[in-house]
């Protein structure tokens, strides 16, 4: 069976967390964070829980113990200063990585923006039956790897982790 088939037994609607890393927003100021939520509810996706959490690798692992969802999609904290601790809490709990997701995210940014694209630290992965995504906390770059990378392909990413 090809993807396209594969598309047509995807779920239309999944379940998803929203998750801001940042030390200085507060929700009234998450234009990322709301961007996602946006997107997601536009396209049919439920919102099943939201949260800002501070830069810091055991508070974001602790959002996947509180928080149920298929999937969770992150923001911030991608770079590569000492409190851009995003990646490794993520890396730190996924069991397989989506290599690719990286890839085609800092390719497009690189479309994009030029050469500061190399510095994000974008990443995807699954844990058990949990898909997560992080991207960096801009609402530009937000709204490119939710439109060109994760929207067209949540779905079946949801079938083919609980096939």
């Amino acid at each position: 069976m090809g993807h396209e088939e594969h598309k047509e037994k995807s779920p239309e609607s999944v379940e998803c967390a929203v998750v801001t890393v940042s030390d200085t927003r507060e929700e009234e100021d998450d234009s990322s964070g709301k961007k996602i939520k946006e997107m997601l509810r536009a396209e049919g996706h439920e919102i099943v829980g939201y949260e800002i959490v501070k830069d810091d690798i055991e508070e974001i692992k602790d959002v996947f113990h509180c928080v149920e969802a298929q999937v969770y999609i992150l923001n911030g904290g991608t770079g590569v200063s000492s409190r851009d601790v995003s990646p490794d809490a993520v890396n730190d709990i996924i069991d397989r990585k989506l290599p690719g997701f990286g890839e085609l995210f800092r390719q497009l940014s690189y479309e994009d923006i030029g050469s500061p694209a190399m510095l994000s630290r974008a990443t995807a992965g699954v844990c058990g039956d949990k898909i997560i995504f992080l991207m960096p906390g801009s609402t530009p770059a937000v709204k490119l790897g939710m439109e060109k990378l994760i929207l067209p392909e949540l779905g079946h990413l949801v079938y083919e982790v609980n096939k």
